[in-house]
């Protein structure tokens, strides 16, 4: 009976989950962006230094292929600059000045609906909803590790 409760919330939050995705999904075609581009813009936006390809990768939990691909797009529209750093093998990612402009008129507006969103709950609400999805993910991930 209590695994028969579990796999009802379980379904129940992989159903969140994925309206959640779609959530993003959608906001970003509204936005006139594929959904690589307006992750590594979103990820850019929230640093507060640019970031190595690598960094945007373990950041998106994107494989290396599908992040060069939309950063090679975002070059090439000019709103991305990669540049060596001290290390010649990877490249430093940082907005343009055109980069920044789109990031202003497309990030900025993603990251006030959540933040206004999550201020629809209380503090408390707010720190019970991050502490449990931490403890299910850390649990997730250590059982998935041992498969």
């Amino acid at each position: 009976m209590r695994h028969a409760r579990a796999r009802k919330r379980l379904n129940e939050y992989n159903d969140l989950f994925k309206e959640n995705d779609e959530i993003y999904r959608a906001a970003a075609k509204r936005l006139g962006l594929p959904d690589c581009a307006f992750w590594i813009l979103y990820t850019l936006r929230e640093s507060s230094a640019p970031l190595t390809q690598s960094e945007i990768c373990a950041a998106l939990y994107q494989p290396k292929q599908t992040v060069n691909s939309a950063l090679k797009h975002l070059e090439a529209e000019g709103y991305l600059q990669l540049s060596s750093g001290s290390d010649r093998r990877s490249k430093q990612v940082r907005l343009t000045e055109r980069g920044l402009a789109l990031a202003e008129n497309t990030i900025d507006r993603v990251l006030a609906a959540e933040c206004s969103a999550l201020l629809d709950m209380s503090e408390e609400e707010q720190a019970a909803f991050i502490s449990l999805l931490r403890k299910y993910t850390e649990s997730l991930k250590a059982r998935m590790d041992a498969l």
